[in-house]
């Protein structure tokens, strides 16, 4: 059972350095209920990663990190709590199945290609960083040369023609009329103030969105480049060449007119100008500094390739897979683009539902790697309740808000919730357990005639006494159980239709497939 403490599930984003154990355990309780086993060890693990960064180089280079291995059913909030923690922390994060790679010598990826992805995350998370800096710059620059194309700056004088102009012209003031001394201004003076005026008139057109639909032309360069083929032995992954940055270079970056909107000149010019202001080399050390020294990787579906080696049939590579994730799991160096990737520091944390195997399968190398294993238990009928009314984007908060985009207002009273939670775990004991995912094949069921039926029933008149619209006999609408709607006050002051889901409703709707074992092997 989730504990929320005091000043623990704050709405506001919180820096991965500010939270305490208990506070990121209080953040995952928002999306995920129970298994608090998990959430503390991968809170732990979290908050382990900083203590480490705090202290003595010599010291910190001898802590590795604690990896986790989570085991329970599918649909408990394995894959959950991995992909809420990457909401939560601003490390690089991949999550992987461990199904997808072979053997070394197999058809398929290799496990390094794991260490490449995670380096390409990082990258893209610094560069967005960067971006964020010199946004204000960018813009600032790609509206002078827009304004450049809008308005060109005038030619300069001839100097010839200048110094004749100062050799003919005598100083000081040329006429004098009454008390007022008149100065000669130069032409060019005068068209230099002229043109700066003009521009700046311009400046604030464009700011304020007058000139958006005018129509400019700028030099673009072209991205298309000659395709060819690479014959090797080696994936491409594998190849230490990084082809958007070698192929500019052999055919050259050529630049062609084109005329479009001053809005997406703009944002052209910007994205240009960001790039320009980037140093991509800084972007690359800090990236690789990051995934080296924070990096998560989520290994789910570990338990797939568990197994010892049978020397034949379709999972011969189990094994061997295991054996190539290992050095990766203890620390070694990969080679990717950017340059070699130490994995020393890198967290893991594996997942699996160990339906047919279980973690004594594994080889006992990696088992060793995994020290913190942590169980998580199957959903009872009050877990199911409570995923259906407390997690912030919970499921009947979800189905609200699509209906409401409709005009119809949709209501669950506490009792349907607990039938539908019922009806959940009844499935689940009877045909494969599923976890939590079963839920939404029964909201969807729960939901259908409504769902399908929303457009009509907002354009339907009361055809009853009172209130309550009875279209379950409705035949235009083919509805096949009664629909109770309502007509009540609104907040605005006019009227709204509310559909109130009762547990008579939820068992017309269930019930019958629920009842027929052979049916909810099909359907739920």
């Amino acid at each position: 059972m989730a504990i929320y403490l005091p000043g623990t599930a704050e709405d506001q984003e919180l820096a991965l350095e500010d939270l305490t154990p208990r506070e990121i355990v209080a953040e995952l309780d928002k999306y995920v209920v129970g298994q608090n086993a998990a959430k503390r060890a991968v809170a732990i693990a979290l908050r382990n990663r900083m203590r480490r960064q705090k202290l003595p180089p010599d010291l910190a280079d001898e802590i590795m990190p604690k990896n986790i291995i989570m085991i329970g059913p599918t649909g408990v909030g394995k894959t959950e709590i991995a992909r809420r923690l990457a909401k939560l922390t601003n490390s690089p994060f991949l999550k992987v199945e461990a199904s997808k790679f072979t053997e070394v010598g197999y058809v398929g990826r290799d496990v390094e290609s794991i260490v490449r992805d995670l380096v390409e995350i990082a990258i893209d998370m610094v560069r967005e960083e960067k971006l964020e800096e010199v946004e204000d710059k960018a813009e600032l620059n790609a509206e002078e040369r827009l304004l450049d194309l809008l308005l060109p700056p005038p030619a300069p004088a001839p100097a010839s023609s200048s110094a004749s102009a100062s050799h003919q012209s005598p100083q000081g003031p040329q006429v004098i009329e009454g008390n007022t001394l008149s100065f000669p201004v130069t032409n060019g003076d005068s068209q230099q103030g002229s043109h700066g005026r003009t521009r700046e008139k311009l400046r604030q057109q464009f700011r304020e969105g007058k000139l958006d639909d005018r129509m400019v032309e700028i030099d673009v360069r072209e991205r298309n480049t000659p395709s060819f083929e690479i014959i090797s032995n080696q994936g491409v992954e594998e190849m230490d060449i990084n082809l958007k940055d070698v192929l500019p270079n052999i055919f050259g970056q050529r630049t062609k007119k084109r005329k479009m909107k001053v809005s997406d000149a703009f944002e052209y010019l910007v994205q240009e100008e960001e790039g320009r202001l980037i140093d991509m080399d800084q972007v690359t050390r800090l990236a690789v500094d990051r995934v080296e020294n924070s990096g998560i990787v989520f290994l789910d579906e570990i338990d797939k390739i568990a197994g010892r080696e049978g020397g034949h049939g379709p999972d011969v590579s189990r094994e061997g897979v295991q054996r190539d994730i290992l050095p990766i799991v203890e620390g070694t160096t990969v080679n990717t683009r950017y340059g070699m990737v130490r994995t020393d520091f890198i967290l893991f944390i594996a997942a699996g539902a160990f339906h047919v195997s279980k973690p004594s399968d594994l080889i006992p190398e990696l088992q060793g790697r995994f020290p913190i294993r942590v169980e998580l238990h199957s959903l009872t009928v009050e877990d199911f309740i409570r995923i259906l009314t407390e997690p912030k984007s919970s499921l009947t908060k979800q189905s609200t808000a699509l209906l409401e985009t409709e005009g119809l207002k949709l209501e669950f009273t506490r009792e349907a919730l607990e039938e539908m939670a019922q009806f959940a775990f009844r499935v689940n004991e009877t045909t494969e357990n599923i976890g939590a995912r079963r839920l939404h094949t029964i909201m969807e069921r729960v939901l259908d005639e409504i769902s399908f039926l929303a457009p009509d029933l907002i354009k339907a008149q009361p055809q009853s006494e009172g209130n309550v619209l009875q279209l379950a006999a409705a035949t235009d609408f083919g509805a096949t159980v009664p629909l109770p709607i309502s007509e009540r006050p609104a907040a605005d002051g006019g009227t709204e239709k509310v559909v109130v889901i009762d547990p008579e409703y939820v068992r017309q709707m269930v019930a019958s497939i629920v009842k027929d074992q052979d049916l909810s092997r099909y359907i739920l």
